[in-house]
């Protein structure tokens, strides 16, 4: 039953939001539809790959030099032409303003834009640079939000129809830690209903789809960040990540994605559905972006800001300027798991990544299973995110059902159990009290095993898969835990090195293989293929995903947010060399 408000439904509710957010596009930035006449619909079931048919461009709605901006120039290279007047803020802020409404009418990424709001702030930033101010090292940048970010005056209702028409009373503090710096904050992107699953798509905005191919979907949970990236239509994005909300994005979407460390990017005063005071593993806030340099100067900018002052959350750690490795690291492979095996191109590219990296003189060691421990930490981080149900509360107060991207999550987890023996003891007959207690024991005792691991191998860094999949059709990626594992761990973690796969890459492997030399029936094996395969793909039925971006990821012990940074610049361009 759908619960009355001020005499509406859910449905009533959320389509008047879309409605809303559908007229704040101006009809001159409109898709022609003789343009969008030429792509399959509905996109959301048919292969459209708008990046590499330049769908945008050819909209011809951006000018040579909107294009020129929003195409040719990188971070850094729009705050040097920002800063000496090369550009105008403008400019820019106009450029990509069209450029994400362009986007949002192909892929639903956006849920909030604040294009006069960026215009009115752009020609304040151009007026203060007249005077030969600059309002700080972001001067005139324009920088997207993920929705759970509160902006002044703006509803942050990430998917929830129990949330709409609730405008923000403050900003949150990194939102004004970026407009201090000199940031343009102009859209608001879109997340799953709960923010839980990597699917971005909820019951308010709808469903966000992947660029590369819009027969599947960018991840989550701040997929729209990483659909809008994806098409140009942001030069960074800041998103959050509590289970590889951020890297699972720039992976589907092929892009650059840091979580750092926990409480490093401040992260307080956003929305969200926890219950108060219930937090066990800590949600990060961090960049994507198409630039690994961008990346860096993200993190620069804010930590050199004594981030502390307007959050109480953080810990107010400045920027450490750390000496780049010597040219031979020390590089730990996680394994594949044999409870969450591979597809192919996800093993390809971890695979072919260490080659290379061999190949350059780095110095490769394989970790096991058993050190690795993923199966364990997954059980505590999904035990630990079990604890609070403030979501499920929301969704009952307004009766929108849950979208079936909640479901398959469910029933994954619920396969899972019958193929393993839990690492874990029973907790069901424990309080919560002292189920919390039991599982931050035993998350202790893992952090502390990976610490000795890390001084016995005498580690730089750590290469792993940042997931089983590549980019899946709708509503199957299911579980993550090739990020959730270092989430637990609370390391910071990047993803990077973006490949592209291959449908003969899944054509010349049949089945998923072990590492652990462990033994396995094929049974067994074509059972955990098709739990993990994602509904109505088979062996030979892979074509669909051909082209989808495949990534990998890096990880160092906590803390070392900058030596991250470092090692995954020298190993990004150790592989596009090599490449």
């Amino acid at each position: 039953m759908s619960a009355l408000v001020d005499g509406a439904n859910w449905q009533e509710r959320a389509a008047k939001k879309r409605q809303e957010c559908a007229n704040k596009i101006p009809e001159e930035w409109k898709i022609p539809a003789q343009l969008l006449a030429e792509l399959e619909t509905p996109f959301a079931d048919k292969k459209n790959d708008l990046i590499r048919a330049q769908t945008i461009r050819k909209s011809g709605i951006l000018t040579d030099r909107e294009l020129e901006i929003t195409e040719d120039y990188q971070v850094d290279d729009l705050i040097s032409a920002l800063a000496d007047g090369s550009l105008t803020s403008v400019e820019v802020t106009l450029a990509y303003s069209k450029r994400a409404a362009l986007a949002q009418q192909l892929v639903s990424c956006l849920t909030e834009t604040m294009f006069e709001e960026a215009r009115e702030r752009a020609v304040f930033l151009d007026g203060q640079r007249a005077q030969g101010k600059l309002v700080g090292p972001l001067h005139g940048l324009p920088i997207s939000i993920k929705d759970n970010f509160n902006f002044k005056g703006v509803d942050s209702t990430i998917g929830m129809v129990s949330f709409l028409d609730e405008k923000s009373p403050e900003n949150s503090p990194l939102v004004d830690i970026l407009l201090g710096l000199g940031a343009v904050l102009f859209v608001k992107t879109n997340v799953p209903q709960t923010m839980m699953t990597t699917d971005s798509h909820n019951n308010v905005f709808d469903r966000t789809i992947n660029p590369w191919n819009t027969k599947l979907g960018p991840g989550g949970s701040s997929g729209g960040e990483g659909a809008l990236i994806a098409l140009r239509g942001s030069p960074l994005g800041v998103g959050t990540d509590i289970g590889g909300s951020i890297r699972i994005p720039a992976h589907c979407c092929g892009l650059y994605g840091f979580r750092p460390s926990a409480q490093r990017v401040p992260n307080g005063g956003m929305r969200g559905f926890n219950t108060s005071g219930m937090k066990f593993l800590l949600s990060c806030a961090g960049p994507l972006s198409s630039d690994l340099n961008g990346i860096e100067t993200f993190f620069k900018s804010v930590f050199e800001t004594e981030p502390g002052r307007l959050d109480s959350s953080v810990l107010d750690i400045p920027w450490r300027e750390v000496p780049v490795k010597c040219s031979t690291l020390k590089i730990g492979v996680v394994p594949e798991s044999s409870i969450f095996p591979l597809h192919p191109p996800v093993r390809r590219a971890l695979t072919e990544a260490v080659r290379l990296l061999e190949a350059q003189g780095h110095q490769i060691v394989q970790l096991t299973e058993e050190e690795c421990r993923i199966v364990e930490s997954n059980e505590i981080g999904w035990s630990l995110f079990g604890l609070d149900q403030g979501s499920q509360k929301h969704l009952e107060s307004t009766g929108e059902p849950p979208v079936p991207a909640m479901h398959y999550l469910h029933k994954q987890a619920e396969k899972l159990m019958g193929f393993y023996k839990p690492t874990l003891p029973d907790t069901t007959s424990l309080d919560p009290l002292h189920k919390l207690a039991l599982l931050n024991t035993h998350r202790a005792n893992l952090r502390e095993a990976y610490r000795k691991m890390w001084l016995e191998h005498d580690l730089d860094i750590c290469i792993a898969p940042p997931a089983q999949t590549t980019a899946v059709p709708h509503d199957t990626f299911g579980l993550a835990p090739y990020t959730t594992f270092t989430n637990v761990l609370d390391v910071s973690q990047i993803t990077a090195a973006t490949l592209c796969s291959s449908s003969n890459t899944y054509r010349s492997i049949h089945l998923v293989s072990y590492h652990s030399g462990k033994s396995a029936s094929r049974m067994l094996m074509k059972a955990l293929w098709l739990m993990n395969t994602n509904l109505g793909l088979t062996v030979n039925d892979f074509e669909q995903l051909e082209g989808t971006p495949c990534s990998i990821q890096l990880f160092t012990t906590t803390m070392r947010d900058e030596e991250c940074l470092q090692m995954a610049k020298q190993i990004d361009q150790c592989l596009k060399n090599s490449i």
